[in-house]
């Protein structure tokens, strides 16, 4: 049995602490977070302690521990742990600063720990079964992907303003899926982005509306639209366009069903948020995390998913202020 150590029990926190319930080989022995109210919720709900990330950090009963503290957090979190010999796993990203994040990574390699950076679209059973066909050759060489990811309204103006932006908050997990589904390392991003669904996200100096073009040495390429505002519900699909075919993903409804009658065909409407859509992926990233603390493997998406991602955000960033395509490697320290 692995024992996990829970840190914030927030929206995401209470996510993984279902997604530990799931899992037959891992156990939620404690929780901490400054919000009495949020660790009591966990605590009635799944039966652990509540503890100080102090105390939880000291534990001789904890094996790893799931980091869903605020993002300014993580790096000092992950160092801590790492040092104290535990396993970690931390939703994205590890830090808003690149440089920050490097240092941290070079910490957790120095004392050989298991990070694992909250990738979820990666264990999604959709996105997976994709990937495999690929795998197969089922469509051949990969040559183009897109992706397309809405949310179903803007999050509130205290998330906006600590999120990093759309970039590095919500493209992220698209930069990551881009990586994994073109094969290859991207070396030219061209993006841009607006504001165009609420006038609250140019007051943080943030957008709403953005698209990406990367592209790698080869040639692939692949899209990314993100959109704060989607009028019909949690908009996630891919398609990936290969030599010899195509293999696409598309978006969850409420259920399976299609009504047809004279008025012509109809389905329910598509779920409403991330944790409806990505239930099952949740539940799978940390049965890959009990996985890897149990054999002693390094976790699928680690620390270096996580700097590349962010180095891809950063590359976005600079080409919507400079209207020029970036290499994300010129964003890496010590690669300039």
């Amino acid at each position: 049995m692995i024992r996990i150590g829970l840190l914030g029990a927030g929206r995401i926190g209470q996510v993984h602490a279902r997604a530990v319930a799931s899992v037959p080989m891992a156990k939620l022995i404690a929780v901490a977070d400054t919000f009495t109210k949020n660790a009591q919720l966990v605590q009635d709900q799944y039966g652990c302690d509540i503890r100080t990330i102090d105390q939880i950090l000291l534990s001789d009963d904890i094996d790893g521990v799931i980091i869903c503290t605020p993002t300014d957090t993580h790096a000092d979190l992950i160092e801590s742990f790492a040092q104290a010999g535990k396993a970690i796993f931390c939703e994205k990203p590890v830090d808003l600063d690149i440089f920050r994040v490097k240092a941290c990574l070079t910490i957790v390699q120095e004392e050989n720990a298991t990070l694992m950076v909250g990738f979820n679209r990666r264990y999604d059973p959709d996105f997976q079964a994709l990937r495999a066909s690929i795998d197969a050759g089922q469509i051949g060489e990969v040559e183009m992907v897109t992706i397309i990811s809405r949310d179903p309204a803007a999050p509130p103006d205290e998330y906006i303003k600590r999120s990093g932006g759309i970039f590095r908050d919500m493209m992220i997990h698209d930069f990551d899926v881009a990586r994994w589904m073109l094969g290859e390392e991207v070396n030219s991003v061209q993006a841009t982005a607006s504001v165009l669904t609420d006038p609250k996200f140019g007051k943080y100096d943030d957008f709403d509306s953005a698209n990406a073009v990367l592209t790698t040495a080869s040639g692939k390429h692949c899209t990314i639209t993100n959109s704060r505002r989607a009028s019909f519900g949690y908009d996630q699909r891919i398609e990936v366009h290969g030599s010899e075919g195509c293999v696409s993903a598309e978006n969850h409804h409420q259920s399976r069903i299609t009504v047809a009658t004279t008025h012509g065909y109809t389905r329910p409407p598509l779920l409403d948020f991330f944790m409806n859509r990505y239930i099952a992926a949740y539940a799978a990233e940390i049965e890959h995390f009990v996985d890897c603390i149990s054999s002693g493997t390094q976790p699928r998406t680690g620390g270096h998913d996580g700097l590349m991602s962010l180095a891809l955000a950063e590359a976005a960033l600079e080409s919507v202020r400079t209207g020029s395509a970036v290499d994300p490697k010129d964003m890496l320290p010590n690669t300039k």
